[in-house]
């Protein structure tokens, strides 16, 4: 694999982000996703911009392996900066953090997102998991292409 096989995330998206406890009066945040090659098609950005303080501005940059495996080096507002294990197979777009990078691992992270069959969104869910605890749904994302 090689980040040709990623062509299915390129350009711009909406997104928009459901918490578990968000008054159901209240629509959710709509975020813009862009998704762009970059160095000559070596490497996949991703840049999102966030409409509420709550939620960080992130940009990540995607590199493919050559076992068909990518890694998704993420940047955030905050000053947060983690790396991700990443697939992408059979339209499954998967985010993996288990172990410690730039920043301590207080907790873990899986991200599983489906794309429709005409590619036109991305349905997903994070995950996280405590120390010796099992997985819980964190909060939902929902991708739709601009």
């Amino acid at each position: 694999m090689s980040i040709d096989d990623l062509a299915p995330f390129l350009g711009e998206w909406t997104v928009g982000v459901l918490f578990p406890h968000a008054p159901a009066d209240q629509p959710p945040p709509i975020a813009r996703c862009v998704f762009e090659p970059i160095l000559d098609g070596r490497y996949l950005t991703q840049r999102t911009e966030v409409p509420v303080p709550e939620a960080p501005d992130s940009f990540s940059v995607i590199a493919a392996h050559d076992d068909g495996t990518f890694t998704q080096h993420y940047h955030d507002a905050r000053g947060v900066s983690r790396l991700y294990a990443m697939t992408f197979r059979d339209g499954v777009w998967t985010l993996l953090r288990e172990t410690a990078d730039f920043s301590p691992l207080n907790f873990r992270q899986r991200f599983t997102g489906t794309f429709s069959a005409d590619r036109t969104r991305i349905d997903g869910a994070w995950e996280m998991a405590m120390p010796g605890e099992d997985w819980k749904h964190d909060f939902e994302m929902h991708y739709r292409r601009a």
